[in-house]
């Protein structure tokens, strides 16, 4: 992976190609300015919109999740991945703390309800990684549960890709400071004061264990099956863009994206019907 001077790079990968937080370059590849920006994001909207026709007509399957510091973006980056896509094709599952009829069950309970029918995309705004982030860090699962679970987590991810489902995981990764001034712009700005929540506050004060977290995380869950994609997030312009080249990317690979063949038969006759011209 090219670095620059300073040995970072838009991967975050080390020399020993681990995703290490302090190696991903916070200030790289910065769009110029608007108008570049929102060509770019229409380009791969319009690039994403043909992959999920694909994906429906084909009936594949694909699991996007997102996981990221509070403030770091994610409502964002999902806002812009999916609005070309058709409505009937893909699910948003905001996850929170899990329900009363969820508590007592197995934690990956809950997901299996929300994975995707074929010809679906199911996004994930947090996910199954809550048992090895928030879980572990603030003490609700106990060492031997929240170890336990990396390998149940490969198991999981394991079984779907082999089952066929693309998985994408993406981490946005944000500085201190710049969830700082995220928090003071929620807090003074009355349309956004309902994000800062107590939680938000409290995690702030617990950044290096969960730096420590995120990086096992990455350790013993990314592999080539399923494999994380960390994205600097300080620029949400860039941030944005990246996880739609990063989506995109993972999609349509080995996936012929092009239109599906049509019967010639139907056209001629639709076309004689509705008094128009068509080459097939």
């Amino acid at each position: 992976m090219p670095k620059g001077e300073n040995g970072l790079n838009k991967n975050g990968l080390n020399k020993n190609g681990k995703i290490r937080l302090s190696k991903l370059d916070m200030d790289a590849a910065r769009l110029a300015d608007k108008d570049t920006y929102e060509k770019r994001l229409k380009d791969l909207q319009t690039e994403l919109l043909h992959i999920q026709q694909t994906y429906w007509h084909e009936k594949r399957r694909a699991i996007i999740v997102f996981e990221g510091w509070d403030a770091g973006g994610k409502g964002g980056a999902i806002r812009r991945l999916t609005e070309p896509l058709d409505p009937r094709g893909f699910h948003v599952w905001p996850i929170s703390a899990p329900r009363p009829d969820e508590q007592g069950r197995h934690y990956l309970y809950r997901f299996w309800k929300r994975l995707p029918t074929p010809g679906g995309l199911a996004i994930f705004d947090r996910s199954w990684y809550g048992r090895v982030l928030v879980e572990r860090v603030e003490g609700f699962a106990d060492k031997e549960q929240w170890k336990r679970a990396y390998g149940e987590i490969r198991d999981f991810e394991k079984m779907l890709t082999d089952d066929g489902a693309r998985i994408v995981k993406l981490f946005l990764h944000i500085t201190p400071d710049e969830q700082l001034k995220r928090f003071q712009e929620r807090l003074t700005n009355p349309y956004k004061r309902w994000k800062l929540t107590a939680e938000d506050l409290r995690n702030r004060e617990k950044w290096g264990d969960y730096e420590e977290a995120i990086e096992d995380m990455f350790d013993e869950t990314s592999r080539e099956n399923a494999p994380w994609h960390a994205v600097a997030g300080n620029a949400k312009w860039y941030a944005r863009t990246r996880v739609l080249e990063i989506v995109t990317e993972a999609l349509k690979k080995d996936v012929n994206v092009a239109p599906p063949p049509v019967d010639k038969d139907m056209v001629k006759a639709a076309a004689e019907v509705l008094g128009v011209k068509v080459e097939v």
